[in-house]
């Protein structure tokens, strides 16, 4: 006789996932929040009566083969927050404040309780950013995951006021790009990482003077730099931002370039962070590709007119800004 769990799908571990994920997803519900989990779609409030003409932003991206770092240590509370905090990043990137989140996590055989460890990643970023966790998918597939393996993926809605947009036609000649410091790798550059130090080295290898296991340091959650931008956005401080993900600062940053303009990197200007460091001594991996795949520990860039640095400096200095460049002609 064959089953639905016989042919690998557990209906009950399906429940008894999303009983224990219930108050986690509650916690995140805004006021904008009008419906309860368990219907077929998440239902938000569309009225912006502080926003002369709301226009709404969405992306969309998942944290690509730092799962494996998670899979490798079975440390799975990180990863979902990291899912929240870049998406969170991507739409700040044009002026947008978060609305809600939607999650999509899938695997091979449900485990309740890892599943349980992942959405409390995912209500701690939506916590941090003040967007709700409106709703998702939680998925079984049996032979599409290797044991032990699951992926995640999530999307963003935000909301931004179309006369305050971050646009490329806001970035000129002289602009100048202030760097803020990211806690690690974020979640870009795994599969090279990987490459370079596994198997050589164990994730509860040691850093010397870092105070962390390699597993630890690979597993540092992606910065959110909501809180930082929301005064400098709201006094129009800045002209364009680029967060550092695949493609690594040039790749990124070009990205708010309108034609004819071009960027003047200061490669020198900040020390990179040991974990880097260690990862290209151990891989003997060339410059170009680490500027590639890595943001070398500048997580988001702003682009800011000259007369704007000193007091954007100024107050972010507990951040550590530092000029990592400027715009020129192309």
């Amino acid at each position: 006789m064959t089953t639905y769990k016989s042919s690998g799908v557990d209906i009950a571990a399906g429940d008894e996932a999303v009983n224990r994920i219930k108050p986690l997803v509650r916690s995140t519900f805004t006021p904008g929040v009008i419906s309860d989990i368990g219907l077929f779609g998440g239902l938000f409030d569309g009225r912006f009566p502080e926003y002369e003409h709301p226009v709404l932003v969405a992306s969309a991206d998942g944290v690509g083969t730092k799962l494996k770092v998670a899979f490798m240590t079975g440390k799975h509370n990180t990863v979902g927050h990291d899912l929240v905090n870049h998406c969170t990043n991507d739409i700040l990137a044009c002026g947008a404040e978060p609305l809600f989140f939607l999650d999509y996590f899938a695997s091979g055989k449900l485990e309740p309780a890892i599943v349980e460890q992942v959405v409390a990643g995912l209500s701690a970023g939506c916590r941090e950013n003040g967007c709700a966790l409106l709703g998702g998918e939680t998925a079984e597939m049996p032979s599409m995951y290797a044991e032990g393996e699951y992926d995640i993926a999530g999307t963003i809605v935000g909301v931004v006021d179309k006369s305050k947009i971050l646009r490329p036609e806001n970035v000129e000649v002289g602009d100048i790009l202030i760097g803020l410091p990211s806690s690690g790798l974020h979640t870009n550059g795994y599969s090279l990482a990987r490459a370079a130090l596994f198997p050589r080295y164990s994730p509860d290898f040691y850093l010397e003077n870092s105070g962390k296991t390699l597993g630890e340091a690979l597993l540092a959650v992606h910065r959110s730099y909501l809180s930082l931008f929301r005064p400098l956005l709201r006094d129009n401080l800045v002209a364009a931002l680029s967060h550092i993900t695949g493609g690594g600062i040039v790749g990124n940053t070009k990205r708010v370039l309108q034609a004819g303009k071009s960027l003047e990197i200061f490669w020198n200007a900040w020390e990179i962070p040991q974990i880097f460091q260690f990862i290209q001594q151990a891989g003997e991996i060339p410059e170009q590709d680490m500027r590639e795949a890595f943001n070398l520990g500048i997580g988001i860039i702003i682009v800011a007119k000259e007369k704007n640095v000193q007091e954007i400096t100024m107050r972010l200095a507990d951040e550590n800004p530092v000029i990592v460049g400027r715009i020129v002609e192309a």
